[in-house]
């Protein structure tokens, strides 16, 4: 086929690169945030919570953060309704939702914990898997911690990318390290 000849179907739509470090944001670590954003390396992921805030007031600090997240070239998710997601353009939506169809348009990060919570995420089409708690972590006060086989066998069960959560740090992530993960998030590692 010629180059100026018409294309016979039209090309595939390309999934979005799964940034590896993401950062999940918090009351804990709010005061030290925009710092924590630009020492991000480009192209990471932050899950914007910040649940502590009433919305009018939530809304003006997602947009701050948004900024701050598009002149960095990282992928900003809302911890929220996919509705809202799509309200507030962030490029995907963290949380449980009840239907796949929900999130249409929007990557889907699902937080798991266990079996039952990973064919909740599968059901509903997650695309981000945020397996927790990998360590010790004070979001998580009492909860233990899985070891090295727990935490494989919950990453054999999922269907997407999975990220290490709970207590991560660098150090950490490369110690649990496996052919399963994608990557891994925190909180306060990056303050």
């Amino acid at each position: 086929m010629l180059r100026d000849q018409p294309r016979p179907t039209l090309p595939e739509r390309t999934r979005p690169v799964l940034p590896e470090i993401w950062l999940f944001t918090d009351r804990r670590n709010d005061a030290g945030l925009a710092r924590a954003i630009k020492r991000l390396p480009r192209g990471s992921g932050i899950v914007f919570r910040h649940y502590h805030l009433q919305d009018a007031e939530r809304k003006r600090r997602f947009e701050t953060v948004k900024r701050l997240a598009r002149r960095h070239g990282h992928m900003l998710f809302l911890a929220g309704t996919p509705v809202l997601a799509r309200l507030w353009r962030a490029e995907g939506i963290y949380g449980q939702v009840g239907r796949r169809s929900e999130t249409r348009g929007l990557l889907h990060g699902a937080p798991v914990h266990n079996a039952r919570e990973i064919r909740q995420a599968k059901r509903t089409g997650a695309d981000i898997f945020f397996l927790s708690p990998i360590f010790s972590t004070r979001s998580h006060p009492g909860q233990p911690p899985m070891n090295s086989l727990q935490m494989q066998r919950l990453a054999t069960l999922c269907d997407g990318a999975v990220i290490c959560l709970g207590g991560m740090n660098r150090h950490r992530y490369r110690s649990r390290k496996n052919r399963l993960t994608h990557g891994w998030a925190a909180i306060d590692a990056f303050n």
